[in-house]
């Protein structure tokens, strides 16, 4: 199957519209004082925009700029998370890190964060050093530790020693989100915990979960819930028919495992916090999910979530490679390309990387006895490869022949003269003792700038980098990391085999 280009499967406007009043409904539900857990990113959410083409990604901060006046801001992260350096991948960088930059883009959209809640606090170091950073920046932070009594025990959850004994977390507005980067991070217990707080002081205020993710009106097979699965291949989610839902209601829906196998669970605390009847009957019921109404194309729904399933199998290959996921992983993500009978060769630019990479053997112009290859497909479908040699990583040459391309420059020209290459190249080599001299793309990005100074075609060609946000990029080996920064740098949405491109065992 190959993948619709340019093409609009998702009204994202009629979607915010929709998810707003959808909010709005849920708030007067509970009197005016709603817990709303994001499930998902808040920011950035390159996995919906990929698989719902003409999503914005940053559609649920346009949905919280809108209700501002009405919400405050919790943000949670897991004690353990910044103990354990764990990796948000798409930005490369760790969930502490993560945490500080989404304080920043929450300003820039003109919100702040009301608090910081660092759950699961058993006092570890690094987690006591990131609160002092936090505070010493003006910031609220709040430790809740672990439950007692969590999962067996309700009478204990729900008391005094179990949400009782974390502070209450002080809010003002009728809307407050709680969100945090990653799965993990403890927002339901942080919801849960305020809630507890709330009906002590009689005040009966509800909680809704914002969900993107499974499509809970879609079918279970569908390929947009199946691209979910395999984006949390890590955690073994499945999409199941929520059971709950079915038996309350009679109303076939959806929803995934955890939060089906949690729900009988998460019923009982309901009921005993609200001393009654519990809020919801069914996972899906806690969800506020408009997601299908802004589905106008099934088509190049179903397109896309094919190659977002792809682009899965590539990463977790990757990541088996390096150490970062089990066999059982890799298992699992090969049986959902099974089930949609996906191949790797169904994503236009896996096959062109991978003939560059021969010609390199062939013409014998690679690096030192390795050749790697990169392949791109632009906006117009057309594909744009690039080979490694002494000079150059496979992804600068891949780059640099795109914007040739783009710029309607001979592929024979030189972009950038041959005395700045041998300047940087004299400088890793004999000032800095590297022992890789061939440029990375993130080395060649700059000398390209500098380049463009004093050539027109070089200027032309920096002009069109642009052009390749969102396009679709294959490499035959894994980036090392001046290349996976450039890339990430110039936003395209990178898939490699799982080999890499050195004998050398460390990378810098």
């Amino acid at each position: 199957m190959k993948e619709i280009k340019n093409q609009i499967g998702f009204d994202n406007e009629k979607y915010l519209q929709e998810q707003t009043a959808a909010i709005l409904e849920r708030v007067n539900r509970f009197n005016h004082r709603l817990y709303l857990e994001f499930g998902g990113k808040i920011l950035y959410d390159y996995h919906a925009a990929r698989v719902l083409p003409g999503f914005d990604p940053n559609v649920k901060m346009r949905l919280l700029q809108k209700l501002k006046d009405k919400t405050d801001v919790i943000l949670c992260i897991h004690a353990g998370d910044i103990e354990r350096k764990k990796m948000r991948a798409d930005f490369g960088i760790t969930y502490d890190v993560d945490a500080l930059k989404t304080i920043d883009d929450f300003r820039e959209w003109g919100i702040e964060i009301t608090a910081v809640v660092i759950t699961r606090y058993q006092n570890q170091s690094p987690a006591k050093a990131f609160k002092n950073k936090l505070e010493m920046r003006g910031i609220k932070v709040y430790l809740h530790y672990p439950t007692k009594g969590y999962p067996t025990d309700v009478d204990l959850i729900v008391s005094d020693q179990g949400y009782g004994a974390n502070p209450y977390i002080e809010t003002t507005k009728p809307i407050v989100v709680v969100t945090g980067p990653g799965p993990g991070s403890g927002k339901l217990a942080t919801c849960l915990s305020n809630l507890y707080h709330e009906y002590k002081k009689g005040i009966k205020a509800g909680y809704a979960k914002f969900e993107t993710f499974p499509i809970w009106d879609l079918p279970v097979d569908h390929k947009v819930n199946i691209a979910y699965e395999a984006a949390t291949v890590d955690l073994d989610d499945k999409v199941l028919i929520d059971e709950h839902h079915l038996s309350a209601y009679n109303e076939e829906v959806v929803n995934y495992n955890r939060d089906i196998e949690a729900f009988h669970l998460l019923k009982r605390i309901f009921e005993k916090i609200t001393g009654g009847e519990s809020m919801y009957q069914s996972p899906t019921d806690m969800g506020v999910n408009r997601a299908s109404a802004g589905i106008i194309d099934n088509q190049i729904i179903s397109e896309a979530s094919h190659q977002e399933i792809i682009r899965r199998y590539f990463r977790c290959a990757v990541e088996y490679a390096m150490g970062l996921a089990d066999k059982n992983t890799v298992e699992r993500i090969k049986s959902i390309m099974d089930k949609v009978g996906a191949k790797p060769e169904d994503r236009n630019v896996v096959q062109p990387a991978r003939d560059a990479a021969r010609n390199a053997e062939a013409t014998g112009k690679g690096n030192q006895g390795i050749y790697c290859g990169a392949s791109i497909e632009l906006a117009d479908g057309t594909i744009i490869t690039g080979k490694n040699s002494p000079l150059m990583h496979a992804s600068s040459s891949l780059v640099l022949n795109a914007t040739k391309h783009l710029a309607g420059l001979p592929d024979e020209m030189y972009l950038i003269p041959q005395n700045i290459i041998d300047s940087v190249t004299h400088l890793k080599k004999n000032i800095l003792n590297g022992k890789m001299i061939s440029l990375d793309l993130d080395e060649t990005l700059i000398a390209l700038s500098i380049s463009s100074l004093s050539n027109p075609a070089g200027q032309m060609a920096l002009e069109k980098l642009k052009y390749l946000e969102d396009c679709e990029v294959h490499l035959t080996h894994i980036p090392t990391p001046g290349d996976e920064a450039g890339l990430r740098k110039l936003k395209v949405n990178l898939t490699c085999d799982p080999e890499y491109s050195s004998k050398s065992l460390f990378m810098s």
